[in-house]
């Protein structure tokens, strides 16, 4: 069981933060690239989600997998999307990403006044946290294949 990657954008697409953790390969493109095609397929998958849901979606899209991992999504009513990806073997990490918001992001970040809000989340204090927090859950792995 692993985590392999974080990312936190904004409701405009930016990637505010971004952090991997046992990601054994890379996409073969720029940083900025790859966080602009996870946001668009995000933005498409919310939207066919919601359209083609039998039901009232009440929260929304949360994860879909692949045959090689699975991605989980949390939304926050200002519109900051949390995405982490996982092995398959993680069924659901909501509340992982409710807490890394709630408790490390708006602690952290939206209530410290000498944290600029900037397109990047450059604290050092929330990065350290997050890393601490995300090596201390149970499905966390280093040495996951």
């Amino acid at each position: 069981m692993t985590v392999h990657n974080l990312y936190i954008f904004d409701r405009n697409g930016s990637c505010l933060f971004y952090n991997e953790w046992n990601r054994k390969k890379q996409a073969g493109i720029s940083k900025e690239q790859e966080f602009k095609l996870m946001y668009g397929m995000l933005f498409s998958i919310r939207s066919f989600a919601s359209k083609m849901s039998p039901q009232d979606m009440k929260d929304g899209f949360l994860s879909f997998q692949t045959s090689k991992y699975r991605l989980h999504y949390y939304e926050t009513a200002s519109g900051l999307m949390f995405v982490m990806n996982t092995d398959l073997s993680v069924s659901n990490a909501r509340d992982t990403l409710q807490h890394i918001y709630s408790n490390l992001y708006v602690e952290l970040i939206v209530k410290n006044p000498l944290c600029p809000s900037s397109q990047t989340l450059d604290s050092e204090l929330f990065s350290s946290r997050l890393d601490s927090f995300i090596r201390s859950l149970p499905y966390y792995s280093p040495r996951a294949a």
